[in-house]
Order: structure tokens, then C-alpha cells, then sequence
């Protein structure tokens, strides 16, 4: 199959011919990727494996069509359109009885790129090939395990949907399941690519009278607006937490959501909630970079810092639920995809991440 490879020596992917994927194992399905949007984080594996040399098929944010299945699937069938999710829980382990998929022991394997067993199933002259964040949705074809694929109905368009597969999982579910942001609710957002703008639409889902945001990029600034924000802050010549403290009347937001992955900007975050309130991570800084922290601020004001990994989502439960907020006109995919690319140019999409530009990429991987 075709898939543009990253070899973790420059910052280039390789458009190749000759990757091989194995037939799905019990509990796995082969699916062929329609569509993959780029998310910040292909950059961030790009940046964290550069002179590594290892070899991986990027992309996680995919949906395609179901064309083979294990002996044991029996939720999917070859022809089912589906939509991909990063991390699949097993469903059986501890934190899955406890409704925490996210947490689960084989989930968490996505950033290593290989089932639990160590394994991969995809290989370039028998040599393995890891799967970018667990989909490798940057190929043709693509092995997961079916709990790693929702079902979707058949007119879905997978050039729109496949945005749900992180930036809607990560952004919405970041204020519905892991802040809880209730009616009437105070929020800041800081960083405005397809993350924060998922966080926005979120917290116009839960009912914030008040999202303030904050992001360098003017023409972000204004997207920001169509889907929800109140008041857009230009970081590069004002105090956000100032202002988001003169908006709130001094009180500080009841939650602030740190989208761009900066780590100075939890600092930021921490500074502009009010005494009780919430600071959300979402983003991942590349650098691997540390924010200071007072713990006795943390005490003495009863804030809160906690991270948000996919929003916290379970893949069954919540997509299925995002899918039917978009076909309600309740949640706008459409207007976030700003560019599109075919796989040839992939490198000139993650280019165009790079550089800030729009809101999200989408890649047509195959027809």
C-alpha cells in the first residue's frame, strides 16, 4: 500500500509504495482511510523522533471503510464506514470498570506505536513499521482493534467527520468530561487551533456565558468568534490573565483550558481562574518544557490543575454522540476544515500546521 513514512531523520515524510499490512488478527479489523486530518501533535512526534530513526505511518485523526474483520468482530462488517480513535480500551482492565477507558493499560500504548505484545502490523521489507499514535491513518490501509473503530451510518461524510477523531474528542471532551463546565460557567482558551476551537464549540455546548480566548494568529482570533468565543485577547500585546480577570470583574474564569501547548501558558491558565477554580491541560508542549508551579497557591486558593488526555472520551459512547450534535447543526465540522491536501502532499500540509494556518488540515488519503 501507499502511505507517507516518516523515518525519523528529517522532518520530511517519504511517500512509498511498498508498505505491507498483515491480515487483522481476532479482535482487529483492516480499514481502508478515506480521509486524516493533521493534528499538532503529527509535529510533536515528528519533533520528539527526529535522528531516532525509527519508522511510522503518522496520522491518528482518520476515518475510512471497514474491509476485512478478525474471527471474533462481530460489531463491524466489510463496507461499514468508520471513524478511528487513538486510544482503544480494552474494555475489561481496571480503569475500564471503572469508566475510565483513557487510563487503560492498552490505550495508553498508542504513543509507542505497537500492540500490547510489542508487535506492528504494518512492515517495509519485513523491517516493522510503527503506527503513529496508534492508527497510522497517513496509509491506505490500516490494522486496529475494533474497539478503536466506531460505526458510523453510511451517508456520513468521512472528509468531515474523521475531525472528531481528535480535535472534537480532545476540545469538547475536555469541557464536558473532564471540566464539567456547567450553564453560566466563566472560560478561557488559550491556543486556537483545532483543539481550542473544539474547546470553544464545547463550552458554547455547555452553556458558558462568557469564553474568552487567546491566540497570536489574528484570522484565528476571528474563527474563534464564529463558533462560539465572546471576547478574543491578542497574547503578542496584552496580559491575558489581566484581562481575563478585568472581564470577570476581578473574580478570575471559572475554568481555563490550556490548548496550545505551551507550557508557560499554565501559569497563565492558573493565574486567570478564580479561587476554586479549574485549569485544564490539553495541549502537549513539544519541548517537553515545565511550568513553575506554588503549591501552596494551589492550597490556599483551592484551584484546581488537572490534564486532559482525548477529553477524557470513551471512543462508543461519545462520537456516536458528537456525530448526531453535528447532524443537529449543533456542532460545526464543516466550518474548521480550512485546508485540504491529497497524500501526495502531505509534507506541504504539515507544512501549512507548522505555520498556524487555518484551523485544520485534512489529508485525502484514498478514494
Amino acid at each position: 500500500m501507499r502511505a507517507a513514512l516518516y523515518e525519523g531523520q528529517t522532518p520530511d515524510l517519504i511517500l512509498v509504495d511498498d508498505i505491507e499490512v498483515e491480515e487483522p488478527r481476532a479482535d482487529e479489523v483492516l480499514v481502508r482511510i478515506a480521509n486524516c486530518g493533521i493534528c499538532h501533535s503529527d509535529i510533536t512526534l515528528v519533533d520528539l523522533m527526529a535522528g531516532s530513526g525509527d519508522v511510522s505511518v503518522l496520522g491518528h485523526e482518520a476515518a475510512g471503510t471497514v474491509e476485512a474483520v478478525g474471527p471474533m468482530v462481530t460489531s463491524l462488517a466489510p463496507g461499514d464506514k468508520v471513524l478511528l480513535t487513538p486510544l482503544a480500551p480494552c474494555g475489561s482492565c481496571y480503569w475500564c470498570s471503572r469508566g475510565e477507558p483513557t487510563a487503560c493499560h492498552e490505550a495508553q500504548l498508542f504513543a509507542s506505536g505497537f500492540r500490547p505484545d510489542g508487535t506492528t502490523p504494518l512492515s517495509r521489507s519485513g523491517a516493522p513499521v510503527k503506527r503513529g499514535l496508534g492508527v497510522a491513518g497517513f496509509g491506505e490501509y490500516t490494522i486496529v482493534r475494533a474497539a478503536g473503530a466506531v460505526k458510523l451510518a453510511p451517508d456520513t461524510p468521512l472528509d468531515i467527520a474523521c475531525v472528531i477523531g481528535c480535535a472534537i474528542q480532545t476540545g469538547v471532551g475536555a469541557v464536558i468530561n473532564t471540566a464539567k463546565v456547567d450553564p453560566g460557567a466563566t472560560v478561557l482558551v488559550t491556543g486556537l487551533g483545532g483543539i481550542g476551537i473544539s474547546v470553544v464549540q464545547g463550552a458554547r455546548l455547555a452553556g458558558a456565558a462568557k469564553i474568552i480566548v487567546s491566540d497570536p494568529v489574528a484570522s484565528r482570533r476571528e474563527a474563534a468568534m464564529h463558533f462560539g468565543a465572546t471576547q478574543a485577547i491578542d497574547p503578542l500585546s496584552d496580559d491575558v490573565a489581566a484581562l481575563s480577570l478585568e472581564s470577570t470583574g476581578g473574580i478570575g474564569v471559572d475554568y481555563a483550558f490550556e490548548a496550545a501547548g505551551v507550557a508557560a501558558l499554565v501559569n497563565t491558565c492558573l493565574t486567570s481562574v478564580r479561587v476554586g477554580g479549574s485549569a485544564v491541560i490539553v495541549g502537549v508542549d513539544a519541548t517537553l518544557g515545565s511550568a513553575e508551579v506554588m503549591p501552596a497557591s494551589l492550597v490556599t486558593h483551592g484551584k484546581s490543575l488537572v490534564g486532559s488526555l482525548l477529553g477524557d472520551c470513551h471512543p462508543q459512547r461519545d462520537i456516536p454522540k458528537f456525530v448526531d450534535l453535528w447532524r443537529r447543526g449543533l456542532l460545526d465540522l464543516e466550518s474548521m476544515i480550512s485546508h485540504r491536501f491529497d497524500l501526495a502532499n502531505a509534507n506541504a500540509g504539515l507544512d501549512n500546521v507548522r505555520a498556524a494556518n487555518g484551523i485544520r488540515t485534512v489529508l485525502t488519503v484514498s478514494t
